[in-house]
């Protein structure tokens, strides 16, 4: 005798290139699965650049809130899961970004030295490097625990850069040590080999 196995019905509505849906009501492939809704908002120049609404069915796993704060540039992520039938009818505000006393470097161009407040559950210090426009680029901030966990969501990956290091204290993404330095190009080199 087969079990049948109960899935919830969640209102999905991921936007396309417009960044704009309709909700439409899906079965949930899993039992596993919770209804989602999530917001993605980011900022470039202090002015806001994008936001992104979207309702779905979601693994416990994907239901995350965090952010990156790189001075001229800014993501965050919010989402809320539930599990009843249709519990995502509403989307999620966006966080109210309040400092919260730490600070950490920023970069302008190549000068690393530029204090930013972090704001919200920014409570790391985040170094990254990112291709921009066809070159490298280093890049200094604030962070919360979600964007600097050993495996970040792949949608963080996107506004983070790879390789990105955290740590936590004031300023603690001053510049890296010798060692480190050539452990990354040691690194490197054996990435271009092997590619």
């Amino acid at each position: 005798m087969l079990l049948s196995v109960n899935t919830l019905n969640c209102y999905e509505c991921v936007p396309g290139t417009t960044e704009t849906c309709t909700d439409t009501v899906k079965e949930c492939p899993s039992p596993d699965n919770l209804c989602a809704a999530m917001t993605l908002v980011t900022y470039t120049g202090g002015s806001k650049d994008k936001e992104i609404k979207a309702k779905m069915c979601a693994l416990a796993r994907d239901c995350v809130e965090g952010s990156a704060n790189f001075g001229s540039d800014k993501t965050e992520i919010v989402s809320e899961c539930c599990t009843s039938e249709l519990c995502n009818s509403q989307y999620v505000s966006e966080p109210k970004s309040i400092p919260n006393g730490k600070k950490c470097y920023s970069c302008e161009g190549q000068q690393c030295t530029k204090t930013l407040n972090c704001e919200g559950d920014q409570d790391y210090c985040i170094k990254s490097r990112m291709n921009i426009g066809g070159k490298i680029q280093t890049l200094k901030g604030c962070a919360s625990k979600m964007m600097c966990s050993e495996n970040p969501s792949v949608l963080f990956q996107t506004y983070i850069g790879s390789g990105s290091s955290c740590c936590q204290g004031d300023y603690c993404n001053s510049a890296s040590s010798a060692s480190a330095v050539l452990l990354l190009l040691f690194v490197s080199l054996i990435l271009v080999l092997f590619s």
